[in-house]
């Protein structure tokens, strides 16, 4: 298998975990995801998390807030160099957030490194969604 081949079924492994994640489960994220130290996020809803410790932690808290939801990849572009690669393309779906439907439909980029012979993502960033953050925001105590 190519190394591309291989990134590609990383990708398939970490959307996999992250529709289990917008269905309130954000356990299997932890496969995929390096814990490392440099671990990183930029999510839709703004912030960045370093540090898998963090990185786990935000995926979690929004796990608690999604249902019914899925994601999905499209215009995949793949690209290896020795123990590091990373794609890029749009991810589009929808989900129940703090129960108010959310339809996305951003620009993606992640990052991934070979660790132990497998391949783990190190970062993960998305454009901001204005609609997701509404919500977050009208949760906050005035």
């Amino acid at each position: 298998m190519s190394s591309k081949d291989e990134v590609r079924n990383a990708s398939n492994q970490f959307y996999a975990a992250l529709n289990r994640m917008v269905n309130g489960d954000a356990k299997s994220l932890s496969k995929i995801w390096s814990h490392g130290k440099d671990a990183s996020t930029l999510h839709p809803i703004g912030g960045r998390q370093v540090g898998w410790k963090n990185v786990r932690e935000s995926w979690e808290q929004v796990s608690h807030l999604a249902s019914n939801g899925n994601v999905v990849l499209e215009d995949q572009f793949v690209h290896t160099h020795g123990d590091v690669a990373y794609e890029i393309g749009v991810e589009h779906g929808s989900f129940m957030l703090n129960g108010k439907e959310i339809s996305i439909r951003a620009r993606v980029t992640n990052i991934y490194e070979k660790e132990g012979g497998n391949w783990k993502i190190i970062h993960h960033h998305t454009d901001i969604d204005p609609s997701m953050v509404e919500v977050l925001n009208q949760m906050k105590p005035s």
